[in-house]
């Protein structure tokens, strides 16, 4: 059941309002003097990474003032319902048992009491088995050919994930080529297949109910590649199903599958079967490090005090600045190549999850998260870094930072002294007074220090959290991930909304389904508007 609206909770809010006001006014940079404990109080090592909330434009009694609210909205109580297998998702009367998936052996999840520890560590000595037979050819195509690739097909939650851990993790020269396809546009099917041969290509179609358009038809495609190199009868060994419904699959042609239950929601399953491909080119060992670190943030997640609590306090910085400060976007800069896909990730993982309009009560929702977005640094640096630092508008950042990206490499200072530099400069800012006395000091006369001073000012006082690793390792990543998982999940807590449905994404797929059908048919059906049954004619229309 969702909690109910308690007067605590409104005292919490009225105490938030009034930290809010008190805290008006004070630059960032100048709580550092007021509070000489700040960097104690909002920065905290957690399971191999260091968070530093301490740009956060917020001071340590606003802090105090969000932990109250966090424990006023019930986070406690919800994250324990969330670990006990409750249906948190409540819409749909499920469990969220995305912990379960990378406990350590011994565990004793439950989703809805029924226990699920056994099957998940079924599961996983299923997918090492595989994932090593294939990487030391016990595990070949039909011709007896070791595999060199593996294509991995899905969309959302199903690549999403996946891509980013190969991204992050894949070694400069694989022995196994791994590609991704998710979009339904046949140029990424083409340039995946490219250079391929279907004698040593292993195929995994990632779908949770087999039945998503654009994952099919990818398949598809696939298939009738395979088949121009693979004999009709052992096509299922180059076909692999991930999936819920393991008997779609198998009616495809998927000569194994591999299955995960519906407590496993999409942009969380990576941990599953849907990290099959990953674990297949990266090696077990690796994968079970990813585990291990995501399992070591469910630890900390699920027994640190709220108030030194990474996961707690990354989600109240934002409910600070989208609540608070009325803030409706976030970037989010990884300064490391291999995670790069983070931003598209964590679009998905936050938005996706928290981007509602009612409340668990049917009730509309007044906030609920903000518009991610971002690039990896320094590229950023060169594009939209101009708006965050002297636009109008205020954006909040956040800065990933690997201290080493590549080993061998001397130093790498020149990367993440940027991140720091970045940061620093959106807290301090500079002055016109302090842009007219450098041009003056570079040789510029006076009318003309006047002229360019208020271009050369960068207002400051803008907030940022930076999060550091030491190396781009599977254990920390998992760690990373699992963080920003559970970060969700207590901002939806906070909100009042369901962080574990998506309905919004159904309407357009059910009305896509009907213009494809419109459009193989040459004609608009009746009922669309103007402007669509133009579009479809143009679209549609057969030089």
């Amino acid at each position: 059941m969702p909690p109910a609206k308690t007067d605590a909770l409104s005292r919490a809010w009225t105490a938030f309002d009034k930290a809010l006001a008190a805290d008006a006014g004070t630059r960032i940079v100048d709580r550092f003097a007021a509070e000489p404990d700040r960097m104690a109080h909002m920065a905290l090592d957690v399971a191999g990474l260091r968070l530093d909330l301490s740009k956060q434009a917020w001071s340590g009694k606003a802090l105090d003032a969000c932990l109250d609210l966090a424990r006023a909205a019930g986070v406690e109580g919800r994250r324990a319902a969330l670990f006990g297998g409750e249906a948190v998702n409540t819409t749909e009367g499920r469990a969220v048992m995305h912990p379960a998936l990378r406990a350590p052996d011994g565990a004793t999840y439950s989703a809805l009491d029924e226990a699920v520890s056994h099957e998940v560590e079924a599961m996983r000595d299923a997918m090492a088995a595989f994932a090593e037979d294939v990487r030391s050819a016990r595990e070949t195509g039909a011709g007896g050919r070791p595999f060199e690739a593996v294509v991995h097909i899905g969309i959302g939650g199903s690549d999403l994930g996946p891509r980013l851990v190969w991204d992050a993790l894949r070694p400069i020269e694989p022995t196994i080529d791994l590609r991704f396809v998710a979009n339904v546009d046949p140029r990424e099917m083409a340039e995946a297949l490219a250079g391929l041969d279907p004698e040593a290509t292993l195929v995994i179609v990632v779908s949770k109910t087999f039945t998503t358009q654009e994952t099919l038809a990818n398949a598809e495609a696939a298939r009738a590649w395979l088949k121009t190199g693979v004999p009709a009868r052992q096509l299922g060994r180059h076909l692999v199903g991930v999936t819920a419904a393991p008997e779609r699959a198998q009616g495809f042609g998927c000569g194994r599958t591999f299955a995960f239950r519906d407590w496993v929601g999409g942009r969380y399953s990576l941990w599953s079967a849907v990290g099959l491909s990953c674990a297949v080119g990266l090696g077990w060992d690796a994968f079970s490090e990813l585990l291990e670190g995501a399992a070591e943030m469910d630890a900390h997640f699920r027994t640190a005090p709220l108030a030194v609590n990474g996961p707690v306090l990354m989600a109240l910085a934002q409910v600070w600045n989208v609540a608070g400060l009325k803030r409706s976007a976030r970037t989010v800069a990884p300064y490391a190549h291999g995670l790069r896909r983070l931003p598209a990730f964590l679009q998905q993982l936050e938005m996706e999850s928290n981007g509602k309009g009612v409340k668990l009560d049917g009730s509309p929702a007044g906030v609920s998260g903000p518009i991610v977005f971002g690039e990896p640094g320094t590229n950023g640096q060169h594009a939209f870094f101009q708006q965050i630092h002297q636009g109008p508008q205020v954006v909040p950042a956040e800065f990933v930072v690997v201290r080493s990206t590549l080993e061998g490499e001397a130093s790498q200072a020149p990367l993440w002294s940027n991140a720091l530099a970045q940061a620093r400069a959106l807290m301090i800012g500079k002055t016109a007074a302090e842009a007219r006395a450098e041009l003056i000091f570079g040789g510029a006369d006076e009318d003309e220090a006047d002229r360019l001073a208020p271009h050369k000012a960068f207002p400051g006082d803008r907030p940022s959290t930076t999060l550091v690793m030491d190396a781009l390792t599977p254990r920390a990543l998992g760690a990373l991930i699992a963080l920003y998982e559970h970060k969700t999940f207590v901002e939806g807590v906070i909100w009042g909304i369901n962080s574990f449905d998506q309905w919004g994404v159904e309407l357009g797929k059910v009305m896509a389904r009907g213009l494809l059908a419109d459009a193989e048919a040459g004609r608009a059906s009746d009922g669309l508007d103007p402007s669509t049954a133009d579009l479809l004619a143009r679209l549609s229309a057969r030089d």
